[in-house]
């Protein structure tokens, strides 16, 4: 078996709330392998954000390690995260995290923009192939605040995908969506899931999106209970 893409031991957060600590994660450990479609499943409070934070190094870990792409992300320079973000990481955010001032067209451009390896004219083929890809090729030039939620939401998941990233992390991708247009966005994830091999690591409430999912791991008061193969049979928590 290949190293894992992720790999988690031992992890535990903690967030300091005036004198209180609060465990957010306590000793979790998850082993995530090129091209898997993983969900985290778990009521509020589980630590399932926490752990998506982790993994796209948007937080750090109060104890243990969280290697990506085979580096330890505690190891990293501040400069070396922003690059391992930008280049390896694709991030569906809850909140969209869109910026209002950019159009559609440019929210989606901006991640390769930062990247800084598309001439304009393949990034112009790359934005507007997403977009068509997510049903938004005629709002190209509208601003996020013209839009519903759904539609903010699809732009969020191109944006997500402009850059080619080696792992998409969606933090309940189809939370804001209607049933149809939620089931648009699985299926364009495990497109490109099979088509790139692409993976993706996703948490949800959403049976939906379950179903679609390789394996699920359930989170339960910051602690890994089970790993389940698609189809209910349980793997060991630690990885295969």
């Amino acid at each position: 078996m290949s190293e894992p893409i992720v790999s988690i031991v031992d992890v535990v957060k903690e967030y300091q709330l005036g004198a209180t600590v609060v465990p957010a994660l306590r000793g979790v450990s998850l082993d995530v392998h090129r091209g898997e479609f993983i969900s985290i499943a778990g009521p509020s409070g589980s630590g399932k954000t926490t752990l998506l934070n982790l993994i796209g190094c948007v937080d750090v870990a109060t104890r243990g390690t969280v290697r990506v792409v085979g580096q330890d992300t505690a190891a990293l320079s501040e400069r070396e995260l922003t690059r391992l973000r930008l280049e390896t990481i694709g991030f569906i955010f809850q909140s969209f995290n869109l910026v209002g001032v950019l159009s559609v067209f440019q929210n989606v451009e901006f991640p390769l923009l930062l990247q800084g390896k598309l001439r304009g004219h393949e990034r112009r083929a790359r934005v507007m192939t997403l977009l068509e890809q997510v049903g938004l090729a005629e709002h190209a030039r509208h601003r996020p605040n013209e839009l519903s939620g759904g539609q903010r939401q699809r732009v969020a998941v191109a944006r997500a995908l402009v850059g080619s990233p080696q792992i998409v992390l969606a933090d309940e991708p189809t939370a804001n969506l209607d049933s149809v247009t939620g089931e648009r966005i699985i299926d364009l994830m495990k497109e490109m899931n099979q088509r790139d091999g692409t993976t993706f690591i996703f948490s949800t409430h959403d049976a939906k999106v379950m179903a679609h999912a390789d394996a699920i791991v359930r989170l339960a008061d910051g602690k890994i209970i089970a790993r389940e193969l698609a189809g209910g049979a349980v793997a060991a928590s630690g990885g295969h």
